[in-house]
This record gives C-alpha cells, structure tokens and sequence, in this order.
C-alpha cells in the first residue's frame, strides 16, 4: 500500500482540477489578452477563478492578483510593498519562523537599507505578542507573518496580530502567508486586518506553478515584473489560464466540504498520535493536536535520525518529510525549530507528516505498523 503523508509539500489534483487544466490546453487554448472569441474564452476562465477566490474571502475580484505560486506572491507582498512605502518609513517586521520565501526577502530587503525585526515565537511556535507589540513602530511599513507554520502546524493568532499591527503602526501593511492555511480555515481579510495573502495552487489539489496575492485596493504595491501590462500593470506576462483555471477549481471544491474535511483530518492526526504512544520516546511537537493545524502532526523520534527513518518509510512506500520540502535538501538546522527552543538531537529526529482529506485510517495502521517494526531497529542500528 502506497501511503502518501507529506500533503504540505503538494497535493495530488482533484479531478476536477485535471479536466479544467487539460480543456484550457486542448480547446479553449486562446490567449486571454487577445481580441477575439478564443481570447474573450481563455479570459473567462481567469475571470471565474477570480470570481471564486474573491467570494471565499469576500474581497474583491480585482483585488486578486494570479502569480506562479506562494513564492512569488511572498516576494512581491514583501520587496513590492516595502519598495512602493519606503517614503512612509524604513522598518519591517516578521518573525523567526517564517519559510524562506518571507525570510530570505526579508534578509534582501535588509541589505537593501531597511531595517528588519525578527519576532521571536515560544515552544509551541506560536509568535510571542508582547515582543511583536515591543518592536512596533510608527515608522514601520510592513509585517509579515505566516498563518500556519508550514513544518509544526503551528496557527498564529492573525487578527489579534492584525489589530496590534494597525494599531501601534498605522502606516504599516499586514502581510499573511497563508499558504498552509488557505483550504483549512475560512479567512476574511478585511474582518482580520489582512492587506496581502499570499496562496499556493498546489497546496489545496490545485496545479503547481500557479497561486495568487490579495492586495487590499488601499495597499501600495511596486510590479516586480514589467512588460504587457497585463492583470493592470502588476505582473506582465500571458496568463497561465489552465493553472488559473485549475487554481479556482480547486478552491471551489476544498472549500465545498471544509468542516468535514477538517474534521476528518483531526480525527487522522489523533488517530495517529494515540498510535505513536505504542513506541516509547517519540515526542509531539507544536501546539496541542486540536490547536494545531488539522493537516499538519510533527514528530521526534528520539535516538533515529530524520534523514533515515524518511528513506526506511520510503523502501515501505509511505511517504513523509524532513522539514519544509523546499529546502530540505540544504543541511542545516531548521531555523523554526531552533526558535522553538528544541536540542540539537530532537531537530535532527523530527519528521513531518501532513495529511489530506483523501487519507484513511487503513493507511495510518500502515504508517503505524511500519514505525512499530522499525523505530526500534533503527535505533539499535544508530547506536553502533
């Protein structure tokens, strides 16, 4: 049995999904800026998804930028809205635990002259908000923080921090990745204080190298990329129409059945966390299970190095992560479970499972055997 536990790297397509992105290539392939029938086809896919997007976060369809996944749209909330607001001040703020995609545009942005605080979380990963309230200030310009860490599960506590933020900094931009939280929570971004969030396609079954950024009408944003003007002069290029197309498919349907879906993935991850109790030394990391982000459970597997315990899953075809699969394959420390105050020899044992509402308890026994029968070889192995 194959048993797939590492949803939070990409999801497999819904049906859905794949019928809308082959009909956008195979037949209604025009482009969206052209002038004729095909074109005006081609852009009433853009336009639906749109439409979609806008309604689950009660926003505005124009509000709704497609770009080529959360990368980009966390490079161009961050780089373009601190470009486009350097005049109303020169500091930024995010936190110790963000995914490189915000962290590395931070530390860009740092070299570009401005001035970044990183805000410190606690053991659960969760953002500390007297020391966010501490580094708060009337010249600050943009805060990031993510909705969902992407390796513990960890939520953080968005409006509260949109309130703080609006409040202490008025001229800031509260920027939110949400690209782990995006199909598992109804976000609305006006009743939370959002101005930017940024969405990945291939994280809720869509296709990859699709996703959006929600820029509020008020937010200032510089265009990264110039060209044909195209989605009104914020990222030229020829839409990606079967991705858009797919995109939106994709957010209509999880969104369909979010609270069994969600229930159902909490219902897994204790599930699987009871089974862990069978082994002895194995350690739950993040928030309480129910906290936590229903997709998300990370484990410690005292005395097993991550790295090997993923590859002896992998000869039984389940499947599971290291760490965020964008930089897994870098060797070193993780920086969020560092700021969580975790030794040495619990990050190097921590392993990521992440489920989707397709996942079955069948599966799970699989999972659960298989650490029965392994855990304890590994760790005899690893003490020679």
């Amino acid at each position: 049995m194959e048993v797939y536990f590492d949803n939070s790297a990409t999801t497999r397509c819904y049906e859905s999904v794949k019928d809308i992105v082959v009909k956008t290539m195979m037949e209604d392939y025009g482009n969206p800026s052209a002038m004729h029938r095909k074109g005006v086809e081609a852009e009433n896919y853009v336009k639906k998804s749109a439409g979609i997007i806008a309604g689950i976060l009660k926003v505005q369809e124009k509000e709704i930028l497609f770009t080529s996944g959360g990368t980009e749209s966390n490079n161009l909330a961050l780089i373009g809205a601190a470009m486009a607001n350097r005049r109303s001040g020169n500091h930024i703020v995010t936190t110790m635990v963000e995914h490189a995609a915000v962290s590395q545009p931070a530390a860009f942005l740092q070299e570009q002259g401005f001035e970044v605080s990183y805000v410190p979380v606690d053991n659960q990963g969760r953002i500390k908000l007297d020391a966010l309230k501490s580094v708060l200030r009337p010249d600050t310009i943009l805060v990031s923080v993510m909705y969902v860490n992407n390796e513990v599960g960890a939520v953080m506590p968005v409006e509260e921090i949109g309130k703080l933020v609006h409040e202490l900094s008025p001229k800031a931009l509260f920027h939110v990745d949400a690209i782990q939280a995006f199909g598992k929570y109804r976000i609305h971004p006006r009743k939370a204080g959002i101005d930017l969030l940024s969405v990945s396609g291939h994280k809720i079954h869509g296709p990859k190298g699709v996703g959006f950024l929600y820029i509020s009408e008020k937010a200032k944003v510089q265009p990264l990329i110039l060209g044909g003007g195209q989605q009104n002069g914020m990222r030229s290029g020829t839409d990606n129409v079967p991705g858009i197309a797919g995109l939106g498919a994709a957010a209509e349907e999880i969104y369909r059945n979010l609270e069994k879906n969600n229930e159902h993935l909490y219902s897994l991850k204790e599930y699987i966390a009871k089974g862990l109790e069978r082994i002895p030394d194995i350690r739950i990391n993040g928030m309480p299970l129910r906290e936590g982000a229903p997709q998300i459970l990370s484990i410690s597997v005292m005395g097993v190095r991550s790295e090997v315990l993923l590859h002896a899953l992998e000869d039984r075809e389940i499947y599971v992560s290291a760490g965020s699969a964008c930089s897994s394959h870098k060797r070193k420390p993780s920086a969020t479970l560092s700021a969580m105050g975790m030794s040495g020899d619990q990050i190097e044992s921590t392993v990521r499972l992440s489920f989707s509402e397709s996942n079955t308890i069948e599966e799970a026994d699989c999972f659960l055997r298989a650490m029965e029968e392994l855990v304890p070889m590994l760790r005899r192995y690893s003490r020679r």
